[in-house]
C-alpha cells in the first residue's frame, strides 16, 4: 500500500490457500491451549477464519504462528477502528531481533550440546518477543542486495529492544505517509514497516522503531497518543460523501448543482456534457477511480472516473486543482485536456487517448527496453513537457514512469496532474506528495521543496529508462525512502553507461535541491550527449527513416 492502496493480488493457488488453512488452525490452537478468553467464545473460530481471509493470502504466509496472540491485537484494532472515533486505533510493545548463538557455547541454562540428545545448531537469545513479520535485518540483508554496502551501521543497534507500533483505520489517501511523518515527530526511526489492506477497506500498518528506550513503552503510547489527537484533522478529514455515513446516498451538490467550485479565470468552456461520452473498454482500475477507452463525438479519448462511494474532501480538491492546472497547459509533450464533468454524480476527466499506455507498462508489463537513441528521445520529451511546466510555475510533483505516456507516433507526453500545484509565491511548498520510489528526499521528510523535487524524480525516471528494472526493487517503497533519506540510498548506475549521462544521474540525485539542475540546463546536456552518439533529437534519424524502431522488446538497451 502506498498513501491507502487496495492489495489486488490474483486469486491463491491451492497449495497456498492449503497454507493459510493450516496457519489459521495452528493460531486457533495456540490462542485456545493459552486460554485466551476471546478464544474461548463459541464464535470465535469464525472471526478468526473471516480475519484471515479480509488479508491476501500474503498474511498469512508471513504471520508469525508462534505469536498468535499477536493475531488477536490485529483483530482487536480492526474492531476498534470500526468506530470513527478510535481511528486510528493503535498499540505499543517492546521487541527484540534475536541474536544467533552457536550452539557449541551454550551458557549454563541451557542444555550441552555435547550431551546425548543434545543439539548443537545455534540458537536465540532474546529477552522481549520478535517482531510479527520478522526482523529489521531483512531490510539489511535487502539493503545489501540493492547497494553492496551495510546501510544500518552499527548492527549492533538491531539487537537492542525497539518497540513494534501497530495501526488500524479506515484505508484512506496517504494514510502510510502520514502516519510515517506522526512517528517523524516522536523521533522515532522507522526501520521496518508493513502495510496491509484489507478486502472490506481498512488497513493495518505495523512499524518497527527505535527512539525510545524500552522501558519508556507506556510513556510512549501517552505521546502517541497526544500526537494522534493533534493530527486527526489533517490524517482524517471530514468526507462529504464517504460510506458508511452516505452510503448508497447521492454525493450533495451545491445550488449551481456542482461537486466542486473550479477555480473561473475567463478561459475556454471546458464542461463536458456527459451524455456525449461512449464508454468502451476499462483500462486501469484503482482503489479511487477508474479508467475508460472511449469516444467523445468520434474522437478516441480516455476517460478517468472518481469512484463516487470513495469521494472525500481531498479527493474534490485535487480533482478541481487538476481541471484548473489542465486547462492552463498546451504542449506537444503534455497530455492534451478536452473537458471534465462536474454536475453530474460521476466526476471525469477526459484527455486525448494514448495509444501506446505508459512507459512503466512498457518497461514492466511489455518488457520493452529503449536504444540508447530512443532513450535520449524519451528523455528530451519528457524533459520538455517538465521545462514548459516549470516555465509556467507549475510542479508535477508525481513524476514517475506510470505518469508518462506513449502516443501512435512514439512520442511521450507528462500525464496525471491530480497531485501537480502552481508554485507559492514563495517558490517553495510544504504539502508531502508523490509515489515513494521516485521521491526527492525533501519532500519523504515534509521539509519544505521546489520545482528540484520534479528534477530528482526525473533522475530516478531517466536510471529506469536505462536499465529497464523497477528502482529499489528488493526493497518495499517505504524501505527504499529510509534509506534514501537517513543513509543517501540511490539506484546503481550501471557499468559502461556514457560518462555524462551518469554524471546527469548524480546530479539529479544530488541531496541538496540547490546542487540539482534545471530541465533548461537538463536539455542542454542531453542533446550534447545525443550529438556524441549521432543523434539529433530534433531531427529523424537514419534508423528511423529505415522504419526501425527507437523502442524494442526484449533485453537489449
Amino acid at each position: 500500500m502506498e498513501g491507502g492502496q487496495a492489495n489486488t493480488q490474483q486469486p491463491p493457488r491451492k497449495g497456498t490457500e492449503r497454507t493459510r488453512l493450516g496457519v489459521y488452525h495452528d493460531v486457533l490452537r495456540r490462542l485456545r491451549d493459552a486460554a485466551a478468553p476471546e478464544a474461548l467464545a463459541p464464535d470465535f473460530a469464525d472471526r478468526l477464519w473471516a480475519h484471515f481471509h479480509r488479508f491476501s493470502v500474503r498474511y498469512a504466509l508471513d504471520v508469525n504462528a508462534e505469536r498468535a496472540e499477536d493475531v488477536l491485537v490485529h483483530m482487536q484494532l480492526l474492531d476498534r477502528a470500526k468506530h470513527a472515533q478510535n481511528q486510528p486505533a493503535f498499540s505499543v510493545r517492546v521487541v527484540q531481533v534475536p541474536q544467533e548463538v552457536d550452539g557449541t557455547e551454550p551458557d549454563s541454562s541451557e542444555p550441552n550440546p555435547t550431551e546425548e540428545g543434545a543439539s548443537a545448531t545455534p540458537r536465540k537469545l532474546a529477552v522481549h518477543p520478535e517482531p510479527i513479520f520478522g526482523s529489521s535485518q531483512n531490510l539489511k540483508a535487502l539493503v545489501r542486495e540493492a547497494s553492496s554496502r551495510n546501510l544500518l551501521g552499527d548492527g549492533d543497534a538491531v539487537l537492542r529492544p525497539m518497540h513494534e507500533i501497530t495501526f488500524a483505520s479506515h484505508d484512506r489517501p496517504k494514510g502510510l505517509t502520514q502516519l510515517s511523518a506522526l512517528l517523524g515527530q516522536l523521533n522515532l526511526d522507522i526501520k521496518e514497516a508493513h502495510a496491509l489492506s484489507t478486502n472490506d477497506g481498512y488497513f493495518l500498518d505495523i512499524f518497527i522503531v527505535v527512539g525510545w528506550d524500552h522501558k519508556e513503552t507506556l510513556q510512549l503510547e501517552e505521546t502517541l497518543e497526544k500526537e494522534i489527537h493533534n493530527y486527526k484533522a489533517q490524517m482524517y478529514p471530514t468526507s462529504s460523501c464517504s460510506p458508511p455515513e452516505l452510503a448508497g446516498k447521492q454525493c450533495p451538490t451545491d445550488s449551481q448543482g456542482n461537486h466542486v467550485e473550479i477555480p473561473k479565470d475567463n478561459t475556454d468552456e471546458w464542461e463536458i456534457n456527459f451524455k456525449a461520452l461512449a464508454f468502451q473498454d476499462k483500462v486501469a482500475s484503482g482503489t479511487y477511480g477508474d479508467l475508460y477507452h472511449g469516444t467523445y463525438f468520434g474522437e478516441d479519448v480516455a476517460i478517468k472516473v472518481l469512484k463516487s462511494d470513495r469521494l472525500n474532501e481531498n479527493m474534490e480538491k485535487e480533482f478541481a486543482q487538476e481541471v484548473y492546472i489542465m486547462r492552463k497547459i498546451r504542449h506537444k509533450n503534455i497530455v492534451r485536456f478536452l473537458g471534465a464533468c462536474t454536475k453530474t454524480k460521476a466526476l471525469c476527466i477526459v484527455t486525448e487517448f494514448m495509444k501506446n499506455g505508459s512507459v512503466y507498462d512498457f518497461l514492466h508489463k511489455r518488457k520493452g527496453s529503449f536504444k540508447l537513441p530512443g532513450l535520449l528521445k524519451a528523455a528530451v520529451d519528457i524533459s520538455k513537457g517538465m521545462d514548459y511546466l516549470h516555465q509556467n510555475r507549475i510542479i508535477h510533483r508525481d513524476l514517475k514512469t506510470a505518469n508518462l505516456l506513449i502516443d501512435e507516433h512514439e512520442l511521450i507526453k507528462v500525464a496525471d496532474f491530480g497531485v501537480a500545484r502552481v508554485k507559492a509565491e514563495s517558490g517553495v511548498m510544504t504539502a508531502e506528495t508523490g509515489t515513494y520510489r521516485w521521491m526527492a528526499p525533501e519532500v519523504i521528510e515534509h521539509k519544505p521543496y521546489d520545482s528540484k523535487a520534479d528534477v530528482f524524480s526525473f533522475g530516478v525516471v531517466l536510471w529506469e529508462l536505462l536499465t529497464g528494472k523497477i528502482p529499489y526493487e528488493f526493497l518495499t517503497p517505504l524501505q527504499a525512502a529510509i534509506g534514501v533519506i537517513q543513509e543517501g540510498l540511490r539506484p546503481v548506475i550501471p557499468r559502461g553507461t556514457n560518462p555524462k549521462l551518469a554524471q546527469l544521474l548524480e546530479k539529479c540525485w544530488q541531496q541538496n535541491p540547490t546542487s540539482r539542475p534545471d530541465f533548461t540546463e537538463i536539455l542542454q546536456t542531453l542533446n550534447e550527449i545525443a550529438e556524441e552518439v549521432s543523434m539529433d533529437p530534433n531531427k529523424p534519424h537514419k534508423e528511423k527513416e529505415k522504419g526501425g524502431s527507437f523502442f524494442s522488446f526484449g533485453k537489449g538497451h
